[in-house]
């Protein structure tokens, strides 16, 4: 069975399309008219081993937050979708990441109950468009709609790239390990026996 998601949303303020194959090589094709989105999304796919395209069009002139949220909301449909009733998976999945001087911990669990918890060191800035408040955004979409609870903790970095490069990486890595079937686990992986 391939688990697999094709997902289409049209708003007035977007318009979507995204293919996502949890079972991939890391071929991310993306464009999303944010160059810095597209390259996370690259670094989320290739650490993940997930096959992924994203077409998205939206009111960028207003700014990146209604596209960011979006595209965060259709990745975590297709999580949801791609991964079915979730029997014979991991369910947990855990990432620490290095990117230079910054150290990034991810950890998840599928359990269909969303949750972010998001700490990133205070103070720093690069007063970008694409800053840390708008990851927290695109976070906080994909938990509600993938149904999983997702701690990003951030100990310490200086550089506000590296720090949101190393999250996406590391949730790439721990979502990989998450997804991944286990002959050993029959059903769901739950003593309730359901997620």
């Amino acid at each position: 069975m391939k688990r697999r998601a094709d997902i289409e949303r049209k708003t007035k303020e977007t318009q979507i399309q995204l293919s996502l194959g949890l079972d991939g090589s890391g071929v991310c094709k993306c464009e999303t008219g944010i160059g810095f989105l597209d390259h996370m999304l690259n670094l989320f796919s290739a650490h993940g081993f997930f096959d992924l395209t994203v077409s998205a069009k939206g009111d960028l002139d207003v700014d990146f937050h209604h596209t960011v949220e979006d595209v965060g909301l259709v990745l975590g449909t297709a999580i949801n979708d791609a991964l079915g009733n979730r029997t014979g998976t991991n369910r947990y999945g855990f990432a620490v990441t290095p990117m230079d001087e910054t150290l990034a911990q991810v950890a998840i669990d599928l359990s269909k109950r969303p949750y972010l918890v998001y700490r990133v060191p205070d103070g720093i800035s690069g007063k970008r468009e694409f800053d840390l408040g708008l990851a927290k955004e695109f976070f906080q979409a994909v938990v509600v709609r993938g149904g999983m609870n997702l701690h990003i903790n951030v100990p310490y970095g200086d550089n506000e790239h590296h720090v949101i490069e190393a999250v996406f990486k590391a949730f790439g890595r721990a979502l990989d390990e998450a997804v991944a079937p286990n002959k050993r686990i029959k059903g769901a992986r739950s003593t309730k026996g359901v997620l």
